[in-house]
């Protein structure tokens, strides 16, 4: 099993975290999930997001079951709209729904304040503000109650773009490990997957060979199928699928933590054959997390 003397490059970007409850778990994680959308790229809107982690009753303002989103974008305007966006959209219409800032406080930059946005305005005037469970909360009506949100909302800056790399003999092999992964990661705090089930087939590569114009293309130089074709490919003989593993986070500390665990849970997998990671030689982001500095961590 060989770790690859590389890095991962990481870069700063806004992000919201909050808590979805609801009167089951069945709901509040259908909030959770609609809320998520299209939260897997930083290249195209509406950003990255992810369901950081299940909430017991016990740990939740409401005393409800719920789970923990956070969202980011590079952009803090974007981030704005879109933190809005995905609670009007993804959790008002929800039944049964609340939903709390979760923002630790010494991360905090500054707050979201709801008052004027399609959330508040979406009482048309019957809507109260309110104190309840140590908060202030709208207290908005829909027609199976009400719908209680936090007022504000906190941002911080934290990290983006932490990731690593599998490569293994099979597409079996490769997504085994990957999954593993990813469910390791789960224990760390403060850390989200963006990609559907925290797991990222295409790769990506700042702007394109062919096409100037591009954003973002694929990662050539890590796509088995077309090795051939691939003047400077990075895949050995005996690789035939890699999957990407990203990790943003509130804190680099944490995302360190959650790359050493899925890491370390990934090569227990057999058939894989080399763990890499996905950089673009520092010119993207200044936060550059070796893979052998993570893996000496206690």
């Amino acid at each position: 099993m060989e770790i690859e003397d590389t890095f991962a490059e990481a870069f700063k970007m806004y992000i919201g975290r909050y808590m979805i409850t609801a009167m089951t778990r069945r709901w509040a994680f259908l909030s959770a999930q609609e809320s998520k959308g299209l939260g897997m790229s930083a290249t195209l809107g509406p950003g990255e997001a992810g369901i950081e982690s299940e909430v017991r009753i016990d740990q939740s303002p409401d005393h409800r079951p719920g789970y923990i989103l956070d969202v980011g974008h590079r952009d803090k305007d974007q981030l704005e709209y879109w933190l809005v966006a995905r609670i009007r959209k993804g959790a008002l219409p929800v039944p049964t729904t609340s939903v709390f800032d979760a923002m630790p406080k010494d991360v905090l930059r500054y707050q979201i304040d709801l008052k004027g946005t399609p959330i508040q305005l979406f009482g048309d005037g019957y809507e109260e503000e309110v104190e309840k469970y140590g908060r202030i909360l709208y207290r908005i009506p829909k027609m199976d109650g009400f719908f209680h949100v936090e007022t504000k909302f906190g941002v911080a800056r934290g990290i983006a773009g932490g990731n690593f790399l599998i490569l293994g003999e099979s597409q079996a092999a490769a997504m085994t490990a990957a999954e593993v992964a990813v469910d390791a990661m789960k224990e760390v705090p403060f850390v989200f997957n963006p990609c559907a089930g925290g797991i990222a087939a295409s790769g990506t590569k700042v702007g394109g060979r062919k096409y100037g114009d591009a954003v973002a293309t694929t990662n050539d130089a890590y796509c088995p199928s077309i090795r051939e074709k691939v003047e400077n490919t990075r895949i050995d003989a005996g690789v035939n699928c890699v999957y990407e593993v990203f990790v943003n986070g509130l804190y680099v500390e944490s995302v360190e933590r959650a790359m050493k665990i899925g890491i370390e849970a990934a090569t227990t997998v057999k058939g894989v054959r080399k763990i890499s990671a996905g950089n673009y030689g520092g010119n993207l982001g200044k936060t550059l997390i070796p893979l052998k500095k993570v893996l000496n961590l206690g």
